[in-house]
């Protein structure tokens, strides 16, 4: 398969999953469940990237700096501090470390 055939293949299959989504009826969409899972989903998703991009290396799992980082933005965060502190005290964290060790 050509690398044009490939990008048209995952363009049609974007547009047909969109179409599928607007095709669902109004009544649908309007449950408390569908809207709870609606809800959730994309929580669901970042928290899952999140976990890949610091738990691992390739295909194995490591713990370093990243996972301390991730430490820090959650303590902060319990702390209510704003966003731009959550990501400078863990980008801060996490290069003291690399810087130390």
């Amino acid at each position: 398969m050509s690398v044009w055939a490939a990008i048209l293949a995952a363009g049609l299959g974007c547009y047909l999953l969109k179409l599928a989504g607007l095709s669902v009826p109004a009544a649908v969409l309007e449950r408390p469940v569908v809207r709870r899972v609606a809800d959730l989903i994309p929580v669901a998703l970042l928290a899952a990237l999140v976990a890949v991009q610091v738990f691992t290396e390739g295909q194995r799992l490591v713990l370093d700096a990243r996972a301390a980082g991730l430490g820090a933005a959650v303590v902060l965060l319990l702390l209510r501090a704003p966003f731009l502190v959550v990501v400078l005290g863990s980008a801060a964290t996490a290069a003291l470390l690399r810087l130390w060790a």
